[in-house]
């Protein structure tokens, strides 16, 4: 993928996120609206809730990861509370232990270590995320993992003998985010654990 390619999957995403998150904000107001007159009320409504929040929460999460990003921090609280909605959507537990603000493009190769880590793990685990310095190591541990060898061993290079499906997008993004901020991907798998380095 050359780089104006790059920039412009970034906008793609962008506005693809853009303009979902609209009328997803929209629906969740209407639910809450009815909920306060109690005009529905059962599991019907908590199903329907549930899909809206958990497809606003990969909205706000995908317009980080695939969205285009500068060096603009993002605060903590904005940080750990998107994890949460994302956690409380799927199987994984996330684990961000960052104190402060954080560059925008920063947490973008952080959110698509997370991705690479969570397809690694179907029955669900937990994501750890520390910044050492200027390094970042994203961690994926299961108890049972299933790690496609060629994505993991080949996300170093960005360069993959088979053609990446929609499903593994994040592993051909990640090297090319990194090498645009000057940053290379090291990798290590085991049984139970994955691991990012960059």
């Amino acid at each position: 993928m050359g780089e104006s390619n790059f920039n412009l999957a970034e906008l793609i995403g962008s506005r693809i996120c853009h303009d979902l998150i609209s009328p997803i904000g929209a629906i969740t107001n209407g639910l809450e609206l009815l909920d306060m007159v109690g005009a529905v009320q059962g599991p019907e409504m908590e199903l329907i809730s549930g899909s809206v929040g958990s497809a606003g929460a990969r909205i706000r999460f995908f317009r980080v990861a695939f969205g285009s990003a500068s060096d603009q921090p993002l605060g903590r609280t904005e940080v750990t509370e998107l994890l949460k909605d994302i956690e409380r959507a799927g199987r994984i537990q996330v684990n961000w232990n960052l104190s402060g603000p954080v560059p925008r493009n920063q947490v973008k190769l952080a959110f698509l270590a997370l991705m690479c880590c969570e397809s690694a793990m179907p029955l669900g685990g937990a994501v750890e995320i520390v910044n050492q310095g200027n390094n970042w190591i994203v961690t994926g541990v299961a108890d049972r993992l299933n790690v496609d060898g060629d994505l993991w061993k080949n996300v170093v290079t960005g360069r993959f003998p088979t053609k990446i499906t929609p499903a593994h997008v994040q592993f051909a993004l990640l090297p090319e985010t990194a090498a645009a901020m000057g940053r290379r991907i090291a990798v290590e798998t085991s049984a139970t654990r994955v691991s990012l380095r960059f």
